[in-house]
């Protein structure tokens, strides 16, 4: 009884020190860590301080390689110039969908795997939305040249951000 008696307290004064120990360099190192960090932190970036973003579902779509067997599935979230906007879109999602639909379908999978036809992609979907919130600007844009028709910053949508990129 005095053997199991003594192994206890042998683990207990064991587990107690290292408990102990890992507190004092825990607690040593933790108290300038928080003040470090607060001092590392960066300040919010100008550019995506008011950012709104706007998910959209995955879309998936067959491409337009021959043959037809070639699929992409693409999700896609956009920045967009303020909530007013975002819930507008939010009401037009079916629209906005579905032109998203026919502009994947048109790209081969050639295009999108590269990184000029992802770009390509993100600036045909400001310019689709855009139409989509305004029809009135996109007769403007239409009638513009084709070096012209680059989506505008100051726009509803700012930005496409692609949340996943899958082609088989």
């Amino acid at each position: 009884m005095k053997l199991v008696l003594g192994i206890v307290v042998a683990v207990l004064l064991a587990g107690g020190a290292a408990a102990g120990g890992t507190w004092f360099f825990l607690n040593k190192t933790g108290a300038a860590a928080p003040a470090a960090a607060a001092d590392a932190e960066p300040e919010p970036d100008a550019k995506h301080a008011d950012a709104t973003y706007l998910a959209l579902e995955n879309l998936i779509v067959n491409l337009a390689d021959p043959g037809g067997e070639r699929v992409a599935q693409i999700g896609m979230t956009l920045d967009v110039r303020d909530e007013k906007t975002a819930a507008r879109l939010k009401t037009l999602m079916p629209v906005v969908r579905s032109r998203m639909l026919m502009l994947v379908s048109q790209r081969t999978s050639e295009e999108l795997l590269k990184r000029d036809g992802k770009e390509k992609l993100a600036e045909d979907v400001m310019i689709e939305v855009t139409r989509v919130l305004n029809p009135d600007a996109a007769r403007a844009v239409d009638d513009e040249a084709p070096r012209a028709r680059k989506p505008r910053a100051n726009g509803p949508v700012r930005g496409v951000l692609f949340s996943s990129f899958i082609v088989q």
